[in-house]
Formats: C-alpha cells, structure tokens, sequence
C-alpha cells in the first residue's frame, strides 16, 4: 500500500512538474495606471519628455492624444514610447484601436496608422530631430470604411530583412491579414527569433514572416550618431510604440520571454524556450546533514 502511495504521488508530482514546465509566463507590459517603465523620444524634443502629454493613461488603457494646444498642426512630430527593458526572442501581443480624427497637418499616409516596433535602438540614442528609431516596424493599420487596408504589415526605418533566401528592400510590404474597419479592438502578436525570423499574427491568424533582420536602408532622417553597420544583423533591440499623428489606444500589453533556462532539472525551466540562457537556471539546495 505504501508503495503504491509513493508511486501515486511521484506521478503527480513529475506531472504537476511537466505542467508548471509548459505553462506561459506573460508578463504584462504596461500597469493600467501610469506610464513607469516607459520612455517616451517624441521628434524635437530630448528622451524622456512626453510632449503635449501625448502619450497617457485613460480609462486603464494606454493611449496617443494630440491636444490641439500642444498639436496647433502635427509638424511631424512622430513620437515612440521605449518598453524599459531590451529583448532578443519573445511574443509580443496586444489589443490596439484607431479612434476620433487626426491631428492637424498630419500626412495623409499616417492616417489610422501607428506600429510596434522591435529590435530597435534606444530612445536615449535618438538623435534630437530624429523621426524614427532604426528598427522594425510591425505596422498597425485601420481601414478608411470602404477600401481593403491590410495590418501587421512590415516596415523598414533604417533597416532590411531577408524573404524567400533575397535581400528585401523596400520600404514596406503589406500582409495578409483582413481589413479592420471603425473603432474595434484588433489583436496584433509578434514572435521574434533573434536575428532568425519573425513573423507577424492578425486576430491569431499568421500574416507576415520574413528573416534575418539586418541594419540598413533608409526612411530614417535626424540621426546624430549613426546607428549600426549596414548588414550587421540585428539579435536584440527595445520594443516601442508609436505616435504617427492619429489617435490610437493599447491594451492588454504582454510579453512571453523565450530566453531562459533549457535545463529541465532546474525550478525554472520552460519547455518553450528557444534560446539557452544557463546563468538564469536555479536549481533546489540540498540540505546540509
């Protein structure tokens, strides 16, 4: 009988392990409440000043507003607000909306238009009339009500990716996702591979993937510092959103981080790692006899 107790509960524990092993640690991005852990680089202004409080929090979502005190004409004053935190190989998801009417002046292309941008360089790196921070554009779209306007398309400021084994450089390249209307909620999720691949998810749906990320190209004006080598593929970056002159909101803001530990006998190891990371494992100390 003791025997098969002990068998019993030795099943249930390697179980409860394999269980706690697969199950996904998001981590929420953003609090609901304020803006800590972000860092806003609005064009003619230094890292870190927010603007014409551009970016805010209402109602627990992070938003984009354009107060006509501070927006008199939008005077391409793009802005982006930098996550805390660099990462190489994780999901990135959220919840986005295009809401209300442009800024004033604002150009024609940006309407209903914003991003998520990743593997990108640092707010604090940005020169001071800089437009765009060298990344990828993970391009947030919103329809005009009657054309066929796809979203989680790709962009290139300052840099190229590779598809189908060539050298991509075109500015941009739209997917294959569906065309989103109004004001709803529309899930975008991004897997990035380091300098590998990255693919692109409209609603759940894959619409875009392409590889090696890579310095390079153009789109990118006001750099005081040049930002990397042309060619040199890009592993890891900041992760921000964007303010292109159309009111835009966020929600429900996550990230699963696919760089930890691969050893399957520490506390913390995770069957979908991707990318080995052996100093973050933690392993059960004996007791001393």
């Amino acid at each position: 009988m003791k025997i098969k107790l002990l068998l019993l509960l030795s099943i249930f524990a390697f179980q409860s392990q394999a269980q706690n092993a697969s199950k996904e640690a998001w981590e929420s991005m953003f609090n609901g409440k304020d803006l800590n852990n972000w860092t806003p680089k609005i064009r003619n202004s230094p890292a870190g000043v927010n603007y014409g409080n551009t970016f805010r929090v209402e109602d627990g979502k992070l938003v984009v507003r354009y107060d006509s005190a501070a927006y008199p004409n939008f005077d391409e004053r793009f802005g982006h607000l930098f996550y805390k935190k660099k990462f190489g190989y994780y999901r990135i998801r959220l919840n986005y909306r295009f809401v209300g009417e442009q800024a004033i002046k604002g150009p024609g292309w940006a309407t209903r238009n914003s991003g998520i941008m990743v593997h990108g360089q640092t707010a604090e790196s940005m020169g001071l009339k800089q437009d765009f921070p060298v990344s990828i554009e993970v391009q947030l779209l919103g329809g005009n009500g009657k054309d066929k306007r796809t979203t989680c398309n790709l962009c290139t400021p300052g840099t190229n990716v590779e598809m189908n084994g060539k050298l991509f450089t075109p500015h941009c390249i739209n997917s294959q996702s569906e065309t989103f209307h109004g004001d709803q909620w529309v899930q975008a999720e991004v897997l990035v591979l380091g300098d590998s691949l990255i693919r692109h998810y409209s609603n759940g749906k894959e619409v875009l993937a392409y590889q090696r990320p890579q310095v390079g190209g153009g789109n990118v004006s006001g750099q005081d510092v040049i930002f990397g080598k042309s060619g040199e593929l890009i592993k890891e970056g900041s992760i921000s959103l964007q303010s292109e002159s159309h009111p835009v909101e966020f929600k429900n803001i996550e990230i699963l981080n696919l760089e930890g530990c691969m050893n399957p006998e520490a506390l913390n190891y995770k069957t979908y790692f991707v990318k080995s990371k052996p100093e973050d494992c933690l392993f059960k100390t004996k007791k001393k006899k």
